[in-house]
């Protein structure tokens, strides 16, 4: 190759790898947990207002809520429901348990058998990422950002107060986009 052309094309081949890296976001931010949660008060119902779409919820068509009950060893039993295309309830059971002390809002949740509970891959990573002050509005994800909940204590949320969650959310690095309403019929 005579080398006007070698030099053409290293130029436009710096030219291309350069206006690809400009078109790339920056990096987010590593995903933050609250700095502490009182899990006793977060127990009980919590209804989904919205959510990454999960290959374990594709069959879900409304309805999804979630029951979390403090356990006298100290774990939390987890109880997720939806209902199904078929107007069936599908209930789903599970354990959590805190990671980093008693007032750490990083949790370890698994829905796999008591007697696979060894295996660190059966514990999936539970982050309360953002909670209101009364308890009653959170966001949930995981250190990825490959899953995220929005969840309430009552099926309806004050349009004020989601879309001041969802700021929070998005100044996190959570693309918004992704998200899907859940239609609560209950």
């Amino acid at each position: 190759m005579h080398p006007l052309h070698k030099a053409i094309v290293s130029t436009l081949l710096g030219l291309v790898a350069a206006h690809s890296l400009a078109d790339t976001p920056p990096p987010a931010k590593p995903v933050a947990s609250i700095e502490s949660l009182d899990v006793a008060r977060y127990m009980g119902r919590w209804y989904e207002i919205s959510r990454y779409p999960t290959w374990f919820q594709k069959k879900c068509r409304d309805s999804s809520r979630a029951e979390y009950a403090l356990k006298d060893n100290g774990e939390v039993a987890v109880t997720n429901r939806c209902r199904l295309e078929n107007g069936e309830m599908n209930v789903a059971t599970a354990v959590g348990r805190q990671v980093g002390g008693p007032r750490s809002a990083r949790l370890k949740v698994s829905f796999a058998p008591g007697w696979l509970s060894f295996l660190p891959m059966v514990w999936g990573d539970y982050w309360v990422v953002d909670i209101d002050p009364e308890y009653s509005l959170v966001a949930v994800s995981e250190p990825s950002r490959e899953y995220l909940w929005v969840l309430s204590r009552t099926p309806q949320v004050d349009a004020v107060r989601y879309e001041a969650l969802l700021g929070r959310l998005a100044e996190q690095g959570f693309d918004l986009s992704r998200l899907i309403t859940t239609k609560q019929v209950d």
